[in-house]
């Protein structure tokens, strides 16, 4: 029986709505879906597979419905049919190519000889469309054979590795601009006004206790000298703030409450206070940290420092 919707309209209507919605919930960026994901494109060939079967399979019931019809239920149905818009003989000549199915007046043709309890058997022929599904089924097993079997094409685990390659490279791209991935090696110290002002926020709200409001060290050490206990520099300083101090004993890890961009501001408006010298000050502790990597001033002559001096000094300081 026929619908007020082609299925040669319904189909493809149906099978759009579904890509369409599959390309709009999955991000795959400036590629389709089913181009960058291939089991999207899977998907998409078994729905419309079943989609096909499913229409060919309503209309051989249709059809099996229709002989079992009074004439008179015949005669309305056919005046139902009468209106626009319904399938007509171009859609029943592709159902008849793709099922080559008999009509119910023609079955004595290919019936068979087997009687089982009244129930007889047909000798129909398989579908085109199946026979044409599993001739491409061969088609694809021997070209796959010669291209990695024999050719020696690269392998799934080549391919693996190929396409994590792929993705460790976009992850390093995206951690060189993402400001909350920095880490030791990524982070620089900030000098315009702006982001120093934002690190004296944050410091003034989680810092002062422990190093008071000038940096001169409280319980904490002083952070206006010349003198580290875990070295100095942004590298050093912006670490100590990400995992802690001390094991044991001295500050806390803060990375866990403040984000990694926030932490650069203010270990860089810690070094900011280096060579102010607050009032009451307290002690020196550590090593005089010297940055390695800093130029060195032409005709300058590079002379060790003595850390036991130093450790020494502090002590009698004490």
């Amino acid at each position: 029986m026929k619908k007020l919707i082609p299925s040669y309209v319904r189909v493809p209507l149906i099978f759009a709505i579904v890509m369409g919605a599959m390309e709009y919930f999955i991000d795959s960026g400036n590629q389709p879906a089913f181009i960058k994901f291939p089991m999207v494109a899977l998907f998409l060939g078994v729905f419309l597979f079943l989609l096909v079967a499913i229409e060919i399979v309503v209309s051989a019931v249709d059809k099996v419905t229709y002989h079992l019809l009074t004439d008179e239920q015949k005669k309305q149905l056919e005046e139902a049919q009468s209106l626009p818009f319904t399938e007509g003989k171009f859609y029943q000549g592709i159902v008849q190519k793709l099922t080559r199915s008999k009509e119910m007046e023609q079955e004595h043709d290919v019936l068979l000889d087997h009687d089982y309890d009244g129930i007889k058997e047909l000798d129909n022929v398989l579908p085109p469309w199946w026979v044409g599904l599993f001739y491409i089924t061969i088609i694809f097993a021997i070209v796959y054979t010669i291209r990695f079997h024999i050719m020696g094409d690269y392998t799934q685990a080549e391919e693996f590795e190929t396409e994590m390659a792929v993705a460790r490279a976009e992850v390093e791209k995206y951690k060189l601009t993402a400001p909350d991935l920095l880490d030791k090696d990524k982070v620089t110290l900030l000098t315009d006004a702006g982001a120093l002002a934002e690190g004296k926020k944050i410091y003034e709200t989680n810092c002062v206790a422990c190093h008071r409001p000038d940096g001169g060290g409280a319980i904490g050490p002083n952070l206006t000298d010349e003198h580290w206990i875990l070295g100095g520099g942004i590298k050093n300083v912006f670490n100590t703030l990400m995992e802690g101090g001390r094991e044991g004993k001295g500050m806390v890890s803060w990375k866990a409450i403040i984000k990694p961009s926030d932490l650069q501001k203010v270990a860089s408006y810690v070094l900011s206070l280096q060579g102010t010298n607050p009032i009451d000050a307290k002690a020196a502790e550590g090593d005089v940290w010297v940055d390695e990597n800093a130029p060195k001033a032409e005709g300058a002559i590079e002379t060790p420092i003595d850390s036991t001096k130093t450790t020494d000094k502090v002590v009698a300081q004490n």
